[in-house]
């Protein structure tokens, strides 16, 4: 029996909050060792930190980890690793921003400040808490397939609204005269970091966030044994993971994103990479030309053996 062949693309995404003040600086000699290296993939830099997904050889990923984590406060940078068969970028792109996770309010610095970071092992304790309020930081989309056990969904559509959210939530606890732990959780971490420190400048000081994110609670904690209910849903191929971080059986609707479970797929709206019951109202005939049009080279691309670039563009 012939061995079956190793993956050949190793993708990291990381992310670290610390301060960064001379980040412009750092673009070029980060970009330029990327490429020296072959590494594909996107970094965010920030005053805040860095945030990114980077794809290429085992060395070449470890090569540009040591780089960052030289950096003065970002020795504590650690990525998730996965692998892939084909290539998952086409380009490498180091890119300049106000904010590594766009919350919209530049004035709040995730690397100041921030809550207390909680172990997947400890998470369940907290929670359980009745004093504890639990708030999943996620679009309303992500968390339609999966949450913790009681957790608060704030029905957002993007991180934006987040503050906008809190800032209503806020006035209900202070008018109950409450002084509770607030404990919040994503699908990585870096969302409900950012989000700690939003919290905190409005007031609040026992403010927790799941570090790793629900990612690394599903890789840690046994199925028998855990309060997150449903899958997880990640932002590529995969779509959702369940524990273990074993692939569930979703796919992603290539108009809205929205995820999709096997009986979905049935609807009559469901056309693929053209619509699904969530978008077929508010997409017009133009738009599903289009989408139509790009499924249909995704297909030629597919029958040749090759990956369309539109593909991972929704």
């Amino acid at each position: 029996m012939t061995a079956q062949a190793p993956h050949h693309y190793h993708v990291a995404a990381l992310y670290h909050f610390a301060l960064l003040p001379d980040y412009i600086q750092r673009k070029e000699a980060l970009l330029s060792l990327c490429t020296s290296h072959d590494i594909m993939g996107t970094i965010l830099l920030a005053e805040e930190g860095v945030n990114g997904t980077i794809a290429g050889s085992e060395s070449g990923i470890a090569a540009v980890l040591d780089y960052i984590k030289s950096w003065d406060g970002f020795e504590g940078l650690t990525a998730k690793y996965s692998y892939a068969d084909e290539k998952p970028f086409f380009r490498m792109k180091v890119r300049l921003k106000k904010e590594i996770v766009t919350m919209g309010v530049p004035e709040i610095n995730g690397a100041v400040n921030p809550g207390q970071y909680v172990k997947p092992e400890d998470w369940d304790a907290l929670t359980d808490d009745p004093t504890t309020i639990v708030i999943d930081t996620r679009n309303d989309y992500e968390v339609a397939i999966g949450s913790f056990k009681d957790a608060i969904n704030p029905e957002t559509k993007t991180f934006r609204d987040f503050p906008k959210w809190f800032d209503s939530k806020a006035k209900e606890i202070r008018a109950a005269g409450e002084n509770p732990k607030i404990a919040m959780f994503c699908t990585g971490g870096i969302r409900c970091e950012k989000a700690t420190a939003y919290v905190k400048d409005q007031g609040f000081d026992d403010v927790y966030h799941l570090q790793g994110g629900i990612l690394k609670y599903l890789e840690n904690i046994e199925a028998d044994k855990s309060s997150f209910q449903g899958d997880c849903f990640v932002f590529d191929q995969r779509v959702a993971v369940g524990h273990g971080l074993s692939l569930s059986d979703y796919i992603q609707c290539h108009a809205c994103r929205m995820p999709l479970a096997p009986d979905e797929l049935k609807r009559a709206e469901y056309s693929e990479g053209i619509s699904c019951h969530h978008c077929y109202d508010v997409r017009n005939e133009e738009q599903r030309r289009r989408y139509k049009e790009r499924q249909k080279q995704m297909e030629i691309a597919a029958e040749k053996g090759e990956v369309h670039i539109g593909a991972s563009k929704i």
